[in-house]
């Protein structure tokens, strides 16, 4: 089955809700959003904590109840939201193949917002050797477990009874807790970086060691971790969690030829979330790996000026200089920088106390400031557009740039 939609949203997580919302409601036309998931809402559906804004009243949101409230603003604003549906790939410009529990579909679009959100890289893909035991999740699937058995004695049954949680971000806090709320012991947490989030109460935290080895068959038994010394130690354990190291879910996106930007591995985009693609719009995690639920709702209700522009028939594809980093900076977003200046979102590869910033083109400085506090590598901060208002469009790429204050150990 062939159809035609004015805006084909893919994703059905904050960003995408948001945008489908922002442009149903400004009268964009048709507005489809496809969710491979059986429910919309993205990770905060999984997320049974505070910390994702407050409702009308002033009232804190867990994620469950922020997804409910984004998927509600979606349905009346107009948009049509599906799941269970899946876009498997590209049949032309603006074309999609989607995989429906109807059948097979081909949907042509105005325009097309990539919302495909980030994951946390499994334990295959960061590569720790040792056998296959059972026993190893990542945080999105011990957050499902706890959503479909609840945080009872029989979670405790599926999950395990000793669990080492490896990362230091902070959604290893929040694994924490859920193990611990389930009844299972927390061994330790393992951390490659200096320094670890806080609130992590009376469990050890072992920063600058890995884990070199999972041990056991049928079942973990262990984890076999190597500290800065190179020592290597054995934590007894028959569950590890791994946490963090998200990357974004970016398949559809370089199956399009859109090559993933150094640092963050998502598209590249100009400050109205444009990629290279013309129509081809992207936003939310899919650029940048995990940002708190409302900054991503934040860029997906941004694209929709871009997106309303492209349908009145204006450009439709990014353009402008090349935006790279420099020093411990690890990713800066947008990629790309025309001549209206955008704000900057930065974030560094490892913990900064009170850091230089700088952006220069060609060699020439354009901004040079001091920023109080610290920089840490699981938060980004938020440069404003003053940052880039010298920036000339013609001329080379633009460098972020940081000078750090040495750190103590």
């Amino acid at each position: 089955m062939s159809r035609v939609v004015d805006v084909l949203v893919v994703g059905a997580g904050p960003a995408g809700l948001a945008a489908a919302a922002r442009l149903a409601a400004a009268g964009a036309g048709r507005v489809e959003v496809l969710e491979r998931e059986r429910t919309a809402g993205g990770v905060p559906r999984h997320c049974g904590h505070p910390g994702f804004g407050a409702d009308h009243r002033g009232r804190p949101l867990d994620g469950p109840a922020f997804a409910r409230r984004a998927v509600r603003a979606a349905l009346r604003g107009g948009a049509v939201v599906r799941t269970g549906v899946s876009a498997t790939g590209w049949a032309g410009p603006l074309t999609l193949d989607v995989t429906a529990p109807t059948g097979l579909e081909r949907i042509r679009a105005h325009a097309v917002v990539l919302a495909t959100g980030a994951r946390e890289r499994p334990r295959s893909a960061r590569l720790v050797p040792g056998s296959r035991p059972a026993g190893v999740l990542t945080t999105g699937e011990l957050q499902q477990t706890v959503r479909l058995f609840g945080p009872s004695g029989a979670l405790r049954g599926r999950v395990g009874r000793r669990a080492v949680v490896v990362g230091g971000e902070p959604v290893t806090r929040h694994a924490v807790r859920t193990l611990r709320a389930a009844g299972v012991e927390v061994a330790a947490v393992v951390t490659e970086l200096p320094r670890a989030a806080t609130g992590f109460g009376a469990v050890p935290v072992l920063t600058r060691t890995v884990v070199a080895e999972l041990l056991g068959r049928g079942r973990l038994t262990g984890v076999a971790v190597r500290g800065r010394d190179g020592r290597t130690s054995v934590l007894r354990c028959d569950t590890v969690v791994f946490t963090g190291d998200w990357i974004p879910d970016h398949e559809l996106a370089r199956a399009r030829g859109l090559a993933p930007a150094p640092g963050t591995r998502g598209p590249v985009t100009d400050g109205a979330h444009r990629t290279v693609e013309p129509g081809v719009f992207a936003v939310g995690n899919l650029l940048h790996g995990v940002e708190p639920a409302p900054v991503a709702a934040a860029e997906g209700r941004a694209v929709a000026a871009a997106v309303l522009d492209l349908l009145a028939g204006l450009p439709a594809h990014a353009t402008g200089v090349p935006v790279v980093t420099a020093g411990p900076v690890r990713w800066v977003t947008p990629g790309l920088l025309g001549p209206a200046a955008v704000p900057l979102l930065v974030r560094p590869d490892r913990r900064l106390v009170r850091p230089v910033l700088t952006v220069a083109q060609e060699g020439v400085p354009l901004r040079r400031e001091r920023l109080r506090g610290e920089l840490v590598p699981w938060r980004s901060v938020r440069l404003g557009p003053e940052w880039t208002s010298g920036v000339d469009p013609a001329g080379g790429p633009v460098v972020i740039g940081a000078e750090e204050c040495p750190e103590t150990a």
